[in-house]
C-alpha cells in the first residue's frame, strides 16, 4: 500500500503519516464562530477537511473526528481587544445571543450537508466546556504562565520557550512584527488573554464566575480544551487556515504544553486562502462576503458545484473565486453526472473482476490522494478513467470508489422523484416561466430542504436527488 504522507506545518516538510494507537487516527478541526453564516473561504476549510478524513478512512483507519463550535470568547481582533462576536452580532440584531448561536450552528450544519462533508463524530461547543477551561488556566496559573491585568488572566509568552514553534518565528521577531493593539499593560505584544473580565457596569449575555472574576474565556482557551477532551491521547492531527498558524494554533500549543508537559498534536495541516479575482482575500471584514446561498443557489448552481471547484486547486495553494470560474465548474460538475449516469445506462453494476487496468487507474488515484491529499492529480486519473476503453461496469466500480474520497455524490442512480417533489418541480418551471423569480427561489429552497439538487439547465430545469 502507498504510504500515507502529509506536509506538515510542524516541521515544514513532507512526512509519513504515523498515528499514536495503530489503525486508529485522531482528527482536530478548528470549526466556525456561529454569529454569521460560513462564506465560502471558511468552507474551502471544510471541504479539504473532509477529504482529509475521507482519504483516512479509504486507508483503513478508524477516524476520530472532533470539532468545536464557537459559541463565546472570540473577539473582533486577534491580539485580544474588541468585542465578543457573539455579543455584538446579537445586540446588532437585537436578539438572545443563545437563539444566534442556535441558528447560526443550524445554518453552518445544513451548509454541510450540501456540500456532502461528513459531520465530525463530536461537536464540542465552548460554553458546554466552561468548568473544563477555568480548570486550565488555574492549572497554568500554579505553574507561573499567567499574570493579571485590568481587563483579564494572560499568558506570557516569555515563559514559554517553544513559543514560535509552528510559525518557525522566533519571539523577538514577532515582537517586531506583530499587530499590536494598544494595551500597555501586557508584558509583551504576542501575550494573550486566557479570561477576560466582564467590563464592570455592563452585565454581558453570556459570562460565568471564575476564581479571578465574572468573565469569559478567550479564544484560544477553548480549543485547547476541547480537543483533548474529545481525543484524549488520540491527538494526531489539527487543521485550520493558515492565517491561524502564527496566533491561534500557536496559543494552542503554548497553553496546552505549558500545562502538561507533554507535546499537543503530531501533525499539524493548514489549507490556504481562497481569493477574490486579484488577489484579495475573501472576509467577512472585506465586505466581499459570498455564501453558499448568494453565490450558487440564487444563481441556479449545485451547492456540489463549489466542492467540486475547490477539488481542483491543492489544498496549500490559494484558490482563485470568480463568478465565471464558478460557473465553469458547475458546468463541469453537470457534464460529470451525466457522464456517470449514462455510464450506469450502459452497463450493469458490478465489481471490476480484477481488471488489469482498472487495477492501475486505482493505484494512480490513491498515489495521489496519498501525496499530500494531491486533489488535481486524482481528478485527472478519475476523469482518465472514465474516458478510457474500459467496460461500463469496471468504471462504475472504479468512479464509485473514487468518489469516496471525492465526496461528489454521483452516483448514476436515478431515484425515482416522488408526486409531491414533481409538482413542486412543475410549479417552479412556470413561475420562471412568469419570470416570478421570488417564488422560483422558494420552491427552490423547499426543494432542496427535501433533499434534492436543482439546476437550470439549457433544456430545461433538472432535479436530482442528493
Amino acid at each position: 500500500m502507498e504510504k500515507l504522507i502529509f506536509y506538515n506545518t510542524l516541521s515544514r516538510k513532507k512526512e509519513e503519516f504515523k498515528p499514536i494507537i495503530p489503525d486508529h487516527a485522531g482528527l482536530y478541526t478548528c470549526g466556525p464562530t456561529v454569529y454569521n453564516y460560513a462564506h465560502l473561504g471558511n468552507l474551502r476549510a471544510y471541504i479539504f477537511e473532509d477529504v482529509l478524513k475521507r482519504v483516512l478512512l479509504y486507508n483503513g483507519y478508524q477516524v476520530r473526528h472532533v470539532m468545536n463550535i464557537t459559541d463565546v470568547g472570540h473577539l473582533t481582533g486577534d491580539m485580544d481587544m474588541g468585542e465578543d462576536k457573539m455579543e455584538k452580532k446579537a445586540r446588532a440584531d437585537k436578539k438572545n445571543i443563545w437563539e444566534i448561536a442556535a441558528f447560526y450552528t443550524d445554518a453552518f450544519k445544513k451548509d454541510l450537508q450540501a456540500l456532502n462533508i461528513i459531520e465530525p463524530d463530536v461537536w464540542l461547543k465552548a460554553t458546554e466546556t466552561i468548568t473544563e477551561q477555568i480548570a486550565l488556566v488555574k492549572i497554568l496559573e500554579e505553574k507561573g504562565f499567567t499574570y493579571k491585568t485590568s481587563d483579564g488572566i494572560y499568558f506570557d509568552t516569555s515563559r514559554f520557550p517553544a513559543y514560535g514553534r509552528l510559525s518557525h518565528l522566533d519571539l523577538e521577531t514577532l515582537k517586531e512584527g506583530a499587530r499590536v493593539e494598544k494595551n500597555q499593560e501586557k508584558k509583551h505584544p504576542t501575550d494573550f488573554a486566557l479570561w477576560k473580565f466582564s467590563p464592570r457596569g455592563e452585565k454581558r449575555q453570556m459570562e460565568w464566575p471564575s476564581l479571578w472574576g465574572i468573565g469569559f474565556p478567550g479564544w484560544h482557551l477553548e480549543c485547547s480544551v476541547m480537543s483533548a477532551l474529545g481525543l484524549k491521547e488520540m491527538r494526531d492531527i489539527h487543521c485550520g487556515g493558515v492565517d491561524h498558524i502564527n496566533v491561534h494554533h500557536t496559543n494552542e500549543i503554548a497553553q496546552y504544553e505549558a500545562a502538561y508537559g507533554r507535546k499537543f498534536f503530531n501533525y499539524w495541516l493548514h489549507n490556504e486562502f481562497l481569493n477574490i479575482t486579484g488577489g484579495k482575500k475573501m472576509a467577512k471584514s472585506a465586505g466581499n462576503f459570498l455564501t453558499l446561498d448568494n453565490s450558487l443557489r440564487q444563481k441556479n448552481l449545485p451547492p456540489l458545484a463549489y466542492r467540486f471547484a475547490a477539488l481542483q486547486t491543492h489544498y496549500r495553494k490559494p484558490m482563485e473565486y470568480s463568478e465565471e470560474s464558478l460557473a465553469n465548474a458547475s458546468q463541469s460538475f453537470l457534464h460529470l453526472r451525466r457522464q456517470i449516469r449514462e455510464i450506469k445506462s450502459t452497463g450493469p453494476e458490478g465489481p471490476d473482476g480484477g481488471h488489469a487496468s482498472g487495477r492501475n487507474f486505482q493505484a494512480d488515484f490513491q498515489r495521489a490522494i496519498n501525496d499530500d491529499l494531491n486533489t488535481p492529480k486524482a481528478l485527472a486519473v478519475a476523469q482518465e478513467m472514465l474516458k478510457s476503453e474500459l467496460p461500463a461496469a469496471v468504471k462504475l466500480a472504479l468512479w464509485l470508489d473514487f468518489d469516496r474520497v471525492l465526496g461528489l455524490g454521483i452516483s448514476g442512480q436515478e431515484d425515482e422523484i416522488s408526486p409531491a417533489v414533481q409538482a413542486l418541480a412543475r410549479e417552479r418551471e412556470e413561475a420562471r416561466r412568469k419570470k416570478d423569480f421570488g417564488r422560483s427561489d422558494e420552491l427552490r429552497r423547499q426543494l432542496e430542504d427535501m433533499g434534492y439538487e436543482v439546476a437550470d439547465q439549457k433544456d430545461g430545469q433538472k432535479i436530482f436527488k442528493r
